[in-house]
């Protein structure tokens, strides 16, 4: 019975190793058929994370509409993308400067967007300002330049390319917003307010257009990191606080969000939260036990925690 064990175990092994391939495979293949042909706008493609989504897309794809404000680096991942791309299986992709922080700007840029193919097929939403102090201490201008770049930039956007989906009855609009858009954390008061406001308002959206047929998806990391920065060990000697303050500002890879936007995209998810346990965990405390969630999060500003820069 032992040999017998023995002899199965690697077979077994084998067998599993091979259906996950299988699963890899099948996975990878939908996914490109999911957004093959389709005119797919990302926004801040120049960011970390906008440069992973453009990878993806351009891979599966994707005709591609990349939006950036600076002109230079927007090359710069034409020609990364264009120097691995198989011509015979991607689109080369439309450039079209945007900054979402200057309002004025963006009716005239849906125009042009939408005059690259004619329509948009997936907005990803992915341009975001972050600012840290504390509240007395940033002024109302740069409150106000937060909102324009992660809120009022944003919908402005999505209202002048929404009505070309609901003529067509197709189409589909993500957000990638952040972990702040279900609580705030101290010295992140105009960014959490400009998620929460985001949210708020794709969440209304998504019933509004649902009898049109286009899908409203909004993509939650804790913090999108940098490309070589990871988390450090756990210390559970540390303060409450500082150890859930850690877990949640380390985030997640931009490989990994541009990974989930693809599936969000591919199996048309209304709403994904990416976080380890801790912060989400911490969703739910707020939600249920808010005094208790309020008194952890005073005693991280008491001890004068030197808060770490996100990304």
């Amino acid at each position: 019975m032992g040999v017998m064990a023995m002899l199965l175990l690697p077979l077994l092994l084998l067998g599993i190793s091979g259906l996950l391939f299988i699963y890899q495979e099948v996975s990878r293949l939908w996914s490109k058929s999911a957004v093959q042909n389709k005119v797919v706008v990302i926004t801040d493609a120049i960011s970390g994370l906008g440069k992973e989504c453009a990878r993806v897309f351009h891979t599966g794809g994707a005709r591609l509409v990349l939006c950036g404000k600076n002109w230079e680096r927007l090359e710069n991942l034409y020609d990364a993308l264009i120097s691995v791309a198989d011509p015979g299986k991607t689109f080369t992709p439309k450039l079209v400067l945007l900054d979402l922080s200057d309002i004025s700007c963006v009716p005239d840029v849906a125009k042009e967007v939408l005059d690259c193919y004619g329509c948009v097929d997936i907005l990803i939403n992915n341009a975001s300002m972050k600012v840290k102090g504390p509240a007395h201490k940033i002024s109302l201008e740069l409150d106000k330049k937060i909102m324009d770049a992660n809120y009022f930039g944003p919908i402005t956007l999505t209202k002048a390319l929404l009505p070309n989906m609901i003529s067509r009855r197709t189409g589909q609009i993500v957000l990638v917003n952040n972990i702040q858009g279900k609580f705030g954390i101290p010295f992140r008061t105009a960014y959490a307010a400009s998620k929460h406001a985001a949210l708020g308002f794709f969440d209304c959206l998504r019933a509004e257009v649902e009898e049109y047929d286009v899908v409203i998806s909004t993509v939650s990391p804790t913090f999108v990191r940098s490309y070589h920065v990871y988390p450090e060990q756990g210390n559970w000697e540390a303060s409450i606080w500082k150890f859930f303050f850690r877990k949640l500002t380390y985030g997640v890879h931009p490989v990994e969000v541009a990974e989930e936007v693809m599936r969000t995209v591919r199996r048309k998810k209304q709403e994904v939260f990416m976080a380890n346990p801790i912060p989400k965990a911490a969703v739910y405390v707020r939600t249920f036990f808010p005094e208790f969630f309020f008194a952890v999060v005073a005693c991280g500003v008491k001890e004068k925690l030197n808060v770490p820069e996100e990304g």
